[in-house]
């Protein structure tokens, strides 16, 4: 049987530099910047379906957006193409990651409400589901450890004795973006869309955690739920925690309704963890226990590199040395550019893109967002509306012009509070594939 041709989608995502010399024709001397005409720039215009506006400012070894829409999860599931999601309450277009257990995340096209869709939110499971609670109000909470006073509550009463509060913020799996790493990581190869920011409404994670009584011994919690391995083990397939001072958050909830609505049993029902900013894996959910440890937690998930990022730069491949990785805290700025979606054509004669997006920075704010139609040679500021509320994500919009008719990359680069802003490719490679926020862009056809 003959081996099968790649598409020039896959030749980028396995071997950027031998695509360029493939496509570009690097090895008959063509450069990919500045060059013009010849067979190099004609083969790849064809492949995005029209001239290359602004060809001289590419990148080398850059995958084209319109190539690279999928690429990774048709080349994972060969002909099969990515599978969308079957599940109840969701809208169809999903894409999953995994089965066992399910994880599947949301295209950034679909990201563009300023709340996110319960039926449009990302999944994220460690283990077997639980089944759905029968008496959602008699499931109960244990809070024990370093405490005065051990507390065991039903969510009925927690409802009763806590004030709650309704609080729209983002939450954002800790591998966001894996699959930007080159060479690829272990794990499941997210895009950008294992992220959402809904209204959560739950009483705060403090209140409660200081009714026990906290002792000065206290340092750090520890988070258990009802779901189990996937096989079958009764030993929690994961257990994270937080640092105490992150867990006094007032923004932290411990919540029983999602988009005002009781949360439903794949997202965490009858009650779960919101601890924003952070990987969404400390926010646990179907919370059945929390523990306040004179330590740093050791649960599943909290040890080797699970969920650590290097503290030095690492060669790809190399030999991991733990001792030089971190415990990953706040989760990195990252822009996305939800309207127009990657493959968005526009009629012959469009000189205007109207832009909307969303971005968002961990425990930082987002200071800044610009957009670019040349490769990064320049940039236009945009408009950010107002947050609602610390970790509310920021909407944005923006118009841009462009010259003539032909194929564009847009690009949205986000700027934290520390004047930290986005790569261009995804940087501090680890074998966990955490942390990767590469600028976002998206390649779309006029005429």
């Amino acid at each position: 049987m003959g081996k099968l041709e790649r598409s020039v989608a896959e030749l980028y995502c396995d071997d950027p530099e031998r695509a360029d010399a493939v496509v570009f024709g690097r090895r008959t001397g063509i450069s990919r910047r500045g060059f013009v005409g010849g067979a190099g720039l004609a083969s790849m215009s064809a492949a995005v379906g029209g001239p290359i506006v602004f060809a001289a400012w590419m990148p080398g070894g850059m995958v084209p957006a319109a190539l690279a829409q999928d690429a990774r999860r048709e080349t994972a599931s060969a002909v099969r193409g990515p599978s969308r999601l079957d599940f109840p309450g969701k809208d169809g277009r999903l894409i999953v990651l995994g089965d066992k257990p399910l994880v599947a995340e949301t295209p950034e096209h679909l990201l563009d409400d300023d709340t996110t869709p319960t039926a449009r939110f990302f999944i994220r499971n460690n283990g077997q589901m639980p089944q759905p609670a029968g008496d959602p109000d008699a499931w109960q909470l244990t809070v024990d450890g370093e405490v005065a006073k051990p507390l065991v509550i039903a969510l009925g009463e927690l409802k009763r004795r806590y004030q709650p509060r309704t609080l729209r913020m983002v939450l954002e799996c800790g591998g966001n973006g894996r699959s930007h790493f080159v060479p690829e990581t272990q794990g499941h190869q997210w895009g950008n869309g294992g992220v959402g920011c809904a209204e959560w409404t739950g009483v705060p994670l403090a209140d409660v955690l200081r009714s026990a009584g906290i002792k000065p011994s206290a340092v750090y919690t520890a988070h258990f739920g009802a779901d189990v391995s996937m096989s079958g083990d009764p030993k929690p397939p994961l257990s994270r925690g937080v640092p105490l001072r992150k867990a006094l958050d007032p923004h932290n909830l411990l919540a029983w309704v999602m988009n005002g609505k009781p949360l439903e049993n794949v997202h965490g029902a009858p009650l779960r963890l919101v601890i924003p900013g952070w990987p969404g894996s400390v926010s646990h959910k179907w919370l059945s226990q929390i523990i306040l440890r004179d330590k740093v937690h050791d649960g599943p998930g909290m040890t080797d590199i699970s969920y650590r990022v290097p503290t030095k730069p690492m060669l790809p491949g190399t030999r991991i040395d733990e001792s030089s990785f971190r415990i990953m805290e706040s989760m990195p700025v990252r822009s996305i550019i939800t309207s127009p979606a990657n493959g968005t054509r526009f009629g012959s004669g469009t000189r205007e893109i109207k832009l909307r997006g969303a971005a968002w920075a961990g425990d930082l704010e987002v200071r800044a967002v610009h957009v670019s139609v040349d490769f990064g040679a320049t940039w236009q500021a945009v408009q950010m509306a107002p947050p609602r509320n610390r970790y509310d994500w920021r909407r944005w919009a923006a118009s841009v012009a462009v010259p003539s008719d032909g194929y564009y990359e847009i690009w949205a680069r986000a700027t934290d509070s520390n004047n930290r802003a986005q790569p261009h490719v995804a940087g501090n490679w680890n074998p966990a594939g955490n942390g990767a926020n590469p600028m976002h862009h998206v390649g779309v056809l006029i005429g």
